[in-house]
Parts: C-alpha cells; structure tokens; sequence
C-alpha cells in the first residue's frame, strides 16, 4: 500500500484523537501521548470507561457471531478503528469462513495498520476503504466495497462506538438512513452508542474533556439511540445495555449500567 506512506505523514499528534483514545481504554500501545493525557483525564473522572470499551468490544464479537450463525455473509464496519484482535472478520470468519468484509475508518493510523485487517481467510475476503461516515455515498461508491461485497445480497450494517462522535450538526439519523437505503431486503444494523442516562453528570464532564481536545461529541438517551431503527425489525432484546444483549461466558454480569453507559442493538432491514 503506497498510501501507507502518506498517512503516516498526515497523523497528527498534537491533539488527541477518539480511536487512539480507545486504544488505550482497551490497554493497547497504538497511540500516542496527547491521546494518554487526555484518555487518562476521562478514567479520573469516569473509571468506567474502560469497562465501557471492553463491554462495546464483546457486543461487537456477540452480535457477529450472531449474524454469522443466521446466514449473514457480508459485512461493513464503519468507523472500524485501530485493530484489536479479534477483529470483526475473524470472528465472522471463525463461524463463516466464507464471509466477506468490508471495513471504512476516516482516522489516517488505522489505514496504517490496515494489513491487519485484510489478513482473510482462503475462502473469504477483506478489503479497506479510508473513507468518513459523513460522506456515505463516497462510501457506497468504493471500488473497494464493489468488488467485494454484493450489495444486491444482505449486507450487516456495523456502526459500533461510531455514532456518538457524530454530532446533531452533522445529520447522525440521516447519515444511518442513507445507508440503511442502500442495503438490501434481509440486511442488518448493527450499532452501539455512548449514553448519560445512567451518569449524566460524570457523562457530561467527560463529552467536556473531549470537545476540549477538539473532538465533536454527544451522548443519547435511549429513545433517541430507538430512533436510529426506525422501519427496522429489532433483534430481541431490542436496545438493550450491551452486558444484556444476549450475554455468554465471556459477559461480565457484575458491571453496572453505570459502568457500561452503552446502549446496543441488531435489527433486521424487511
């Protein structure tokens, strides 16, 4: 990959950036010292927030277990961040090793590590687009996607931890109607979304630390998470907190709501 080369040069490490930030939640070495700053502020005032990003993780590798095992072949992660094994296409590969990939992020150090998430099996495939979740239809248009995914068979939507780094101003609930609109009949959403139900004021301080290193931020309340399926069949349990969305052995049931601050669902394009 040529553009390695120059995505490196276009990282920026005089402000902290979100998926740098949650590489360090989740204990990895991909980031940098303004990211540890400002991600150890957030633990100061919320401690959960580590729990937070394991728990979003686990519902990531729940929800495509899930998929895989009822027949779903294809997959678009948006907002895929930096890789932490496993990735999404190895847990959908371990049930299907068929299954085909595809992964956007618009962060140039994820497109660094991007090797790491084409390493597919023999009978499956991966492919990388460096692409942002506001410009859907530069997306949908990949040649990337194109030769990988057939968009005329169901594909699961992911947007895990993505949406609430997608403010109001920037149209979240019409960007995910876009491209919903683009999938067809039997294809899936899968999302998960920061809220401050359960903490708003802890929730509050934090989105603070983040506008702060210039990074846009909101949290949402359960109604507003609901409205992002709006026409789609929800999964049961419907939106849930994640520790409770079909929970297995590898689920921690002693963390709190609190904790987690996470709503997450599947649901079903008819």
């Amino acid at each position: 990959m040529a553009e390695l080369g120059r995505a490196a040069s276009r990282i920026d490490t005089s402000k902290p950036h979100p998926a740098r930030m949650y590489d360090y939640y989740l204990g990895g070495k991909d980031h940098y010292e303004v990211d540890q700053q400002a991600a150890e502020k957030v633990v100061e005032i919320n401690p959960g927030i580590k729990i937070c990003a394991g728990t979003n993780r686990r519902f990531m590798h729940r929800a495509t277990r899930y998929l895989a095992a009822a027949g779903v072949r294809q997959f678009l992660d948006i907002g895929t961040g930096i890789p932490t094994e496993p990735n999404l296409h190895q847990v959908a590969q371990s049930v299907a090793p068929e299954a085909r990939v595809v992964y956007a992020d618009n962060d140039p150090i994820v497109l660094t590590h991007a090797q790491a998430l084409l390493r597919s099996t023999r009978e499956g495939r991966t492919a990388y687009i460096h692409a942002d979740v506001r410009e859907p239809e530069k997306i949908l248009a990949a040649q990337e996607l194109r030769e990988t995914l057939d968009m005329s068979q169901p594909v699961a939507l992911s947007l895990n931890a993505l949406l609430h780094f997608v403010p109001d101003e920037f149209h979240a609930y019409d960007l995910v109607e876009r491209l919903v609109a683009a999938l067809a009949p039997g294809s899936y959403l899968v999302l998960s979304h920061v809220t401050s139900d359960f903490a708003p004021d802890v929730w509050a301080r934090v989105v603070d630390i983040y506008h702060r290193g210039g990074i846009p931020a909101q949290t949402r309340s359960r109604a507003e998470v609901e409205r992002f399926f709006t026409g789609l069949e929800l999964v049961e349990p419907g939106v849930e907190v994640p520790h409770r969305w079909r929970p297995d052995a590898e689920t921690d049931a002693n963390v709190t709501d609190a904790d987690v601050s996470l709503y997450g669902a599947v649901a079903r394009k008819p």
